[in-house]
């Protein structure tokens, strides 16, 4: 006889499960630092009040509070001998909330990673991390769920140690299983790939396999693609409500209910027939997710754009000697000339070629540097520092390094300024940083001793030939420091209050965020008509419908117009000719406005910011300049 779930399952309406736990927790007033499982035994009626929620508004499954709950994720808070009391209690909690509610509401297990990389990379064998499983699972079947949810896991190795620890556990409880993705499609632990992945899963019999997590809708429609190419079994989507970004000291998610809603639709149409929400999700998308669901014809994919990447030859490592006193970027600000900028990404691996090429292109195109991103959007990538010194050294480009303050601790921040000064890298740009997205590395962390104003006094400090307990360090440093400033902030009051904070702790001028007309230039300038320092702004050309959807919904600080985001629809395939017109169009207009643009290759389309840089260069000796 099947369980109730499964009987639900043969239902031809799609299965709405809930949303996050530990964002509305975290919202609620719980630190991050807390250990969110600990409080089915300390406030458990917070706990019911977030269940609650989500059954109010629609939700037909419930997870437990119960995602880090095995010993090893336990243990660092003194709670590896609470397994069984935590698991059991979450389920009691969940229960509680159901009957309260007087729902017929399922109760799923949540059981996720251990949060130690196994062997042979870590020490914790394959058979110890399955013995840490079952130990779970089998409290979680103790209290009475009616399924598994096995969530949020990087890769198919400790996975499938997960499954099979179900299935030792009980073959007739339904597990459901969850990978969560990178952008490539690839399971961020391993990069085993998710056709792989899917199809070992599905040969493991579970109950659905799907995606969660590291990103927002676009990321698992784009999985969904893949994984209903490589099994019959339902199909589980529930993504993020796109990236984090920090504000007041809390993670900020940016996509809105109205636009789950739309996602919701596509994901059934993709396939899906259990959807839900992850991190950043609250009720509201839940409840605009329950009023969408409906059958959709699939939609088309946008194309994607790559460069061939050739094997690079040696590359050597040269220090630089005695640096001038000023940088030529910083000569070009005082001299009140134009300067033009390129961001390029350090590569994800060791090969850093295609960086370097497209940099040479930049190069020839008349571009005065290149912004060098610092691990963007919190993914690995090359040290900026290394890869800056290359394209100095081998392309004769000067640069602009992005640092962070999330990887590094105040000590690390200092030590790696000294060790990029040495090797002649004189240009930075002070930022907070992305924080780094759970599920991607769910035991990633971020540091953040300072904040970007507080950094930008670290670098002024290192100028005036001490550091940041006041000691000498010899010889003054010479860095030129850039800020991030965003006109289309949420808040612009708070905005502005902090853009005035780092100009006054230092910063020699202002980098936005992608503008894409000049009303959004003008909502920061009707607030400070003369800056004290010059802007420099940021142009990313929109590729496609595709592109200009996913950065207006799920990028932070980005707003596309509601005009451009038409016409990028209208334009089908044309998609990249018309973003690339705006983009030139937009040139013309904001140029005699600032002292700078800074040109954004989404996708590594070099040649195509090329084309503007050499618009700006005409421009300039045509004289329309600020």
């Amino acid at each position: 006889m099947l369980s109730p779930f499964l009987d639900r399952l043969l239902e031809p309406a799609p299965v709405l499960f809930d949303g996050a736990m530990g964002t509305q927790l975290h919202a609620r007033g719980v630190p991050f630092q807390r250990c969110f499982d600990e409080l089915n035994l300390q406030q458990p009626d917070l706990v019911q009040r977030v269940h609650r929620a989500y059954i109010d508004v629609g939700a037909e499954v419930i997870e437990t509070n119960t995602f880090a709950a095995n010993r090893a994720q336990l243990a660092p808070f003194g709670l590896a001998d609470k397994v069984r009391e935590i698991n059991l209690r979450g389920v009691k909690i969940a229960r509680e909330a159901k009957e309260v509610s007087g729902q017929n509401v399922f109760i799923a297990g949540s059981v996720s990673s251990i949060g130690q990389p196994l062997a042979p990379v870590g020490v914790l064998s394959l058979a110890e991390a399955r013995a840490i499983f079952v130990e779970q699972i089998e409290c979680l079947l103790e209290g009475g769920v009616d399924l598994l949810v096995l969530e949020t896991f990087g890769g198919i190795i400790e996975l499938r140690e997960a499954v099979l620890a179900a299935l030792a556990v009980s073959t007739d409880l339904p597990v459901v299983t969850s990978l969560s993705l990178v952008s490539d499609g690839a399971c961020s632990e391993t990069n085993a790939q998710l056709a792989e992945a899917v199809a070992e899963l599905t040969a493991l019999n579970v109950t659905a396999v799907g995606v969660n997590c590291g990103g927002g809708p676009q990321a698992a429609l784009d999985a969904l693609e893949t994984i209903r190419q490589h099994t019959n079994s339902p199909i589980l989507a529930m993504p993020n409500a796109g990236y984090p970004t920090l504000v007041g000291g809390r993670h900020h998610y940016v996509a809105t209910p109205d636009y789950f809603a739309d996602s919701a639709r596509r994901l059934i149409s993709r396939g899906a027939s259990l959807v839900g929400g992850c991190c950043g999700t609250a009720p509201e998308h839940i409840a605009a997710m329950r009023s969408a669901i409906s059958e959709l014809a699939p939609t088309p994919c946008a194309p994607k754009y790559s460069l061939r990447q050739s094997s690079p030859d040696p590359l050597p490592i040269q220090i630089r000697g005695e640096p001038e006193q000023e940088t030529p970027l910083a000569r070009k600000i005082r001299e009140d000339k134009f300067v033009i900028s390129v961001e390029v990404d350090p590569p994800r691996g060791l090969n850093p070629t295609k960086m370097l090429e497209g940099s040479r292109l930049i190069q020839q195109a008349g571009a005065d540097c290149v912004d060098i991103g610092d691990s963007p959007m919190a993914r690995v990538r090359m040290n900026c520092i290394a890869f800056a010194a290359l394209v100095e050294q081998q392309v004769g480009l000067e640069t602009l390094i992005h640092f962070t303050t999330r990887d590094r601790n105040a000590m690390a921040l200092q030590s790696d300024l000294l060790g990029a000064h040495a090797l002649g890298i004189r240009n930075v740009i002070a930022l907070t940083g992305d924080p780094p997205r759970a599920g991607v590395k769910p035991q990633a962390t971020g540091v953040w001793d300072v904040d970007s104003i507080g950094f930008i006094k670290i670098i002024k400090q290192l100028n005036q030939g001490m550091d940041w307990a006041g000691n000498s360090i010899g010889r003054p440093t010479q860095f030129f420091v850039a800020c991030a400033l965003n006109p289309m902030a949420s808040d612009l009051g708070l905005e502005l209050e902090r853009f005035h904070r780092k100009v006054e702790a230092g910063a020699d001028i202002a980098i936005t965020q992608p503008l894409y007309d000049l009303e959004q230039l003008y909502r920061f300038l009707d607030r400070v008509p003369n800056p004290t320092i010059p802007i420099i702004v940021e142009i990313m050309p929109l590729q496609s419908y595709k592109h200009a959807e996913f950065c207006h919904n799920e990028l932070d600080g980005v707003v596309i117009p509601e005009s451009l985001l038409r016409s990028m629809q209208e334009a089908g395939e044309r998609g990249l000719e018309i973003g690339l017109r705006h983009a030139h169009e937009f040139l013309r207009e904001v140029q005699p406005l600032v002292q700078g643009v800074l040109f954004v290759p989404s996708f590594h389309r070099y040649e195509m910011v090329c084309e503007l840089v050499r618009e700006s260069v005409r421009l300039q000796s045509s004289g329309v300049v600020a």
